[in-house]
């Protein structure tokens, strides 16, 4: 699957194209709680620390932040974990090859973004492989010799 420019995204994870090469990009709904629902509408998340893992056959969002919904009852609230686990929906054969990509290649699962679609909460995934320190600085050099060069072509127009 190839990543489309889609809907814009609730919250985004932008330092994983520094950090991973990403390869292949899936898509899959995640499973949240009412007032997570609204505290997404709010603007409350942050896919920072976040990564994506195997947990008995099912696909979990690990280590997501999604604040509180501040209008939600204050009892219900009291017990609210923001980083707890969240499950993500996708078809069975989708979950089997990602599984399969992370135990025979080495590859990680890193979540890309949160956005809504059809009025549901779709994560977007990818897999991943790290890049090291050699890998990191010419993406750097890539995108400032990029930076560049569209500077240049500007300034030519005049």
């Amino acid at each position: 699957m190839t990543e489309s420019k889609g809907p814009p995204p609730i919250c985004e994870n932008r330092r994983a194209r520094y950090n991973y090469e990403l390869l292949e990009f899936y898509e899959g709904g995640l499973v949240l709680s009412g007032p997570e629902v609204k505290s997404l509408r709010a603007g409350g998340g942050q896919l920072h620390e976040a990564y994506a893992s195997f947990s008995k056959g099912e696909l979990w969002l690990v280590g997501a932040h999604i604040a509180p919904y501040r209008h939600a009852n204050v009892q219900g609230a009291v017990g609210y974990d923001e980083r707890r686990s969240r499950k993500i929906l996708m078809h069975a054969s989708e979950l089997k090859k990602l599984k399969q990509a992370r135990e025979t290649q080495g590859l990680t699962l890193v979540p890309l973004k949160l956005y809504w679609r059809h009025g549901v909460v779709k994560v977007g995934l990818a897999l991943a492989k790290g890049k090291n320190t050699v890998d990191k600085r010419e993406t750097i050099k890539r995108r400032e010799n990029e930076r560049a060069t569209r500077r240049i072509f500007k300034g030519a127009r005049g």
